[in-house]
C-alpha cells in the first residue's frame, strides 16, 4: 500500500480543520448553552474537549526541526505513549479551557491558524525529522498524529453534541476523505505489529475501535476490518487494542 504523502496529509489536515471549524461556528463560545456539560470522554466537559482542538494542534507550533541522522520514535510508539500522559494533557486541556471559555472558538482558531503557519516553515520533506512533545518522528508521521486527533474528536464532538444536531442539520463534522486515511494509517499499525493482511471495511467504526472510543468487540471488529485473503479471519486484536 502507498503511504500517503506529507502535501497530502496537510491538505487532508486542513480539510478536517475546516470542516470542524464550520461545524463548531453556529454553537457560539457556550456552544449553545451546553459548554459545561459533560462529553462523550469521560470526565471532560463540552467544553473542554473543544478547547482541546487548539491544544492538540499546538504540537504542530512547537515542532523543531531536528539534526540529520536523529533517530525518529515510529508512529506506533508515538501514539502508544498517549496513555501515559493522559492525565497531564487532561491538567493542561482544563487549564486552557479555563483561559479560552469566554472567546472560545476564535482563541482555539487562532491557535490552529498559528499551528499550520508553523507547518508551512517546516517544509514538505517526508524524512525530515522534528522534536514532538514526548520524541523526535518523522515530520509527516507528526502531521498524522494531528490528523488523527482532528478527526478522533471531530467524532467525539459529533456525538457529544446529539442533543443540538438539529441546529447543524444532516451535517457531520468528520471528513470522509480525511477518516479514511486515518483508518489506513492506524490499520498499518496493526499490519506492522502482526504481520497480517488486513482491510478497512467500517472506517468510522475501526477509528473508534483503535481509539478505545467503543468497547473491544470480535464481531464489531470483524465488521470495521476484513482479511485481504477471504478464506483467513479476522485476528483477535484484544491484546493490541486501543492503539492510543
Amino acid at each position: 500500500m502507498t503511504a500517503t504523502t506529507l502535501p497530502d496529509l496537510t491538505d487532508a489536515l486542513t480539510r478536517q480543520w475546516s470542516r470542524l471549524e464550520r461545524w463548531l461556528e453556529p454553537l457560539g463560545d457556550d456552544l449553545l448553552g451546553t459548554a459545561a456539560l459533560p462529553s462523550v470522554l469521560p470526565g471532560w466537559t463540552r467544553g473542554e474537549l473543544v478547547s482541546h482542538l487548539g491544544r492538540c494542534m499546538g504540537a504542530l507550533t512547537a515542532a523543531v526541526p531536528q539534526p540529520a541522522g536523529t533517530r525518529p520514535a515510529t508512529l506506533s510508539e508515538y501514539l502508544g505513549g498517549y496513555k501515559g500522559a493522559a492525565e497531564h494533557i487532561t491538567t493542561v486541556t482544563r487549564e486552557l479551557d479555563g483561559r479560552i471559555g469566554g472567546d472560545r472558538l476564535a482563541e482555539v482558531s487562532r491557535l490552529v491558524a498559528e499551528a499550520f503557519a508553523h507547518l508551512r516553515t517546516l517544509g514538505d520533506d517526508d524524512e525530515a525529522v522534528v522534536l514532538g512533545n514526548r520524541a523526535p518522528l518523522r515530520l509527516r508521521d507528526l502531521v498524522v498524529t494531528r490528523l488523527v486527533e482532528l478527526v478522533v474528536h471531530a467524532d467525539d464532538i459529533a456525538r457529544s453534541f446529539t442533543d443540538v444536531a438539529s441546529t447543524r442539520g444532516a451535517d457531520d463534522p468528520v471528513d470522509r476523505a480525511a477518516l479514511a486515511i486515518v483508518a489506513d494509517e492506524l490499520c498499518n499499525i496493526v499490519r506492522s505489529r502482526g504481520g497480517w493482511d488486513l482491510e478497512v471495511t467500517d472506517a468510522r467504526l475501526w477509528v473508534r475501535l483503535a481509539a478505545g472510543r467503543v468497547p473491544y468487540d470480535v464481531d464489531e471488529l470483524a465488521v470495521a476490518l476484513r482479511t485481504t485473503f477471504t478464506a483467513d479471519s479476522v485476528p483477535d486484536l484484544g491484546n493490541v487494542l486501543p492503539l492510543l
